[in-house]
């Protein structure tokens, strides 16, 4: 008999306050469609470091002819076999360098007519204006000042270059984007706590003659309060399940749809990460209201 009055209760509530109900259904699904984004972007960040800094080389540069005669840094001279050897004997004695390739300027020539074959710079280039370089794999791509710190400014070198640089500022932008998403996932959940905390005012004021009959004839705080938590639990868990929808329907038709057969470079998130996210924004859906709505009627419904 109890659980069909609380029952009929929620049911009384949510019909009297449909619009506000919906308004809290919307601003929560919206808040916590943000805040599953942001916590699979976090999870992309973070798989596309593991996967690009695996790939990044040191790049020692080494000074030709051309760079002797106009270069500071290669005043000593063009490198000679000897020198070249000898610095790439000295890499592979470091014990967080894992390979050491040579690639020559007919290499380096080659490789760059390959990828600036539209640009018309690359008809005037010729191959002894390019330099050959050590390209070194490190076991550890943090460690990248290890080897700045032992080759820069050698003989023969022209410069040190960290490909793991070159990918910082993407990463950075990344972050940044999903920083945004928290700020506004915050204040979505702002405006979604106040709906709640109305919508209970709303919902109490309206129906404070049946919780005086209620608290005259002895029912407890708690047997009054529940209609109200219920509903607003109910909202939030309605607003969780579109926010979980949202992501799956993201993820089934803009990743895998869309971006995974265009964007090759970048390994996305799989559904094993959207799965592990989708149980924590229906309990964050069902308890944040809940919790909202009972801080409120220790305000507004006096029992």
């Amino acid at each position: 008999m109890r659980a069909n009055f609380v029952l009929s209760e929620i049911g009384v509530g949510l019909r009297r306050n449909v619009t506000m109900t919906l308004a809290v259904i919307v601003s929560v699904a919206l808040s916590l469609s943000l805040l599953g984004g942001s916590l699979l972007a976090r999870e992309q960040v973070t798989s596309m470091k593991d996967f690009w800094y695996d790939k990044v080389q040191v790049s020692i540069f080494l000074c030709n002819k051309i760079d002797a005669d106009t270069d500071p840094a290669c005043a000593r001279g063009a490198v000679t076999d000897e020198q070249r050897e000898e610095l790439e004997a000295e890499l592979k004695q470091y014990d967080i360098v894992e390979e050491v390739f040579h690639e020559t300027a007919e290499d380096a020539y080659k490789h760059y007519t390959e990828q600036q074959k539209d640009s018309p710079i690359a008809a005037v280039v010729t191959p002894d204006q390019m330099q050959e370089s050590l390209r070194v794999k490190l076991s550890d791509p943090e460690r990248y000042e290890v080897i700045s710190t032992a080759f820069a400014g050698r003989e023969g070198v022209h410069s040190v270059q960290d490909q793991r640089a070159l990918l910082e500022n993407l990463f950075q932008l990344l972050n940044g984007v999903n920083i945004a998403a928290l700020a506004l996932m915050a204040l979505m959940l702002v405006v979604a706590l106040l709906l709640i905390v109305n919508t209970v005012r709303v919902s109490a004021f309206s129906r404070r003659r049946e919780t005086g009959i209620m608290r005259l004839v002895g029912a407890s705080s708690f047997y009054i309060q529940m209609p109200f938590i219920l509903e607003a639990a109910i909202a939030g868990l309605i607003g969780a399940v579109l926010a979980c929808l949202i992501l799956v329907v993201g993820k089934s038709f803009l990743i895998d749809g869309f971006l995974d057969s265009r964007i090759q470079v970048i390994d996305f998130v799989g559904w094993d990460a959207v799965l592990s996210v989708l149980p924590f924004l229906l309990v964050v859906g069902a308890l944040m209201p809940a919790v909202a709505a009972l801080f409120a009627l220790r305000k507004y419904l006096k029992v």
